[in-house]
């Protein structure tokens, strides 16, 4: 027979574990948070492509001889901007597994510039080129280099079709969140601003992703913490979801350098990206007129 005591021993002990379970799934102590969340509806809404008119997209292909392949690139302007308009320029890299087409068909990038061009933002366009499925945007052991590719070809025929590549601002998320930050410390001329969404980051080599770099050497070479004097002249903004798997070390990246942005509800999703998109441009966009 279940006595009054025991029930109440019993209900007592239920509470207890449950709070313990609580706060080992919430300080990350357990895995499931992010699905948790997701499912309870506190990961955030998935941001959603504006509707409104999207601009010109020109695309091409070159021959890289950095990356030791034929290379896809697009330029996006603004609805209402013509193609070859003198602009200044964003480039934006994409994460794993994608290609220069990802910021058109996977986050509608082109309606989100337009809509932030139409509400005030001043005009810029945005270039996109395939940096490698995998290649974090660095150069690799195989000497395939993502980077001379965007500063020794990408950027001559930018310019040669009108856009500042002198000023500009680079925009990446995940792979190309990293991608992005890297070009701050590795260009010769830095961008003026980068925007980071769910950067791919570690704090130690033995917990990086498999494939993302060449060894701890490479790794150590390649690190963008702990780096804060390569972005003094920089604006930086860095955003996160908080369940995202990045989201460690994209806080300290931002407390380290001050840079804006901030920690939201969310995963490391296209949905949270697209909800980003319209800070991380109107961030841009203002940076990049000085």
């Amino acid at each position: 027979m279940l006595t009054r005591r025991t029930f109440f021993r019993t209900g007592a002990a239920a509470a207890i574990t449950g709070a313990v379970a609580v706060t080992a799934l919430e300080t990350g102590a357990v895995p499931g948070r992010g699905r948790v969340h997701e499912l309870l509806g506190l990961a955030g809404p998935d941001g959603v492509v504006p509707d409104v008119p999207a601009g010109p997209v020109v695309s091409g292909t070159f021959a890289s001889r950095a990356r030791r392949t034929e290379v896809g690139y697009s330029i996006v302007y603004p609805h209402g901007y013509a193609a070859g308009a003198r602009l200044p320029v964003v480039l934006a890299l994409h994460g794993r597994g994608g290609d220069h087409r990802s910021a058109v068909n996977d986050l509608g990038t082109d309606h989100f510039l337009s809509a932030a061009v139409r509400s005030g933002t001043p005009a810029f366009a945005i270039a996109t080129v395939d940096g490698g499925t995998d290649s974090y945007w660095h150069r690799r052991a195989d000497g395939t280099d993502p980077g001379a590719m965007i500063e020794q070809e990408l950027f001559p025929l930018l310019a040669a079709r009108g856009l500042n590549t002198r000023r500009y601002g680079v925009l990446g998320w995940s792979m190309g969140g990293y991608g992005a930050l890297l070009q701050v410390l590795q260009r010769k001329v830095p961008p003026v601003a980068a925007g980071a969404m769910s950067p791919a980051l570690w704090h130690r080599y033995a917990d990086v992703q498999p494939g993302a770099f060449d060894g701890i050497a490479d790794f150590d070479r390649n690190q963008v913490l702990g780096r804060a004097s390569g972005f003094r002249d920089v604006a930086v903004r860095i955003d996160c979801g908080r369940d995202d798997p990045f989201a460690g070390a994209a806080h300290d990246l931002r407390a380290e350098l001050h840079a804006d942005g901030g920690q939201q509800p969310g995963l490391h999703t296209g949905g949270y990206w697209r909800r980003m998109l319209p800070d991380q441009l109107r961030f841009l966009g203002t940076k990049l007129v000085g």
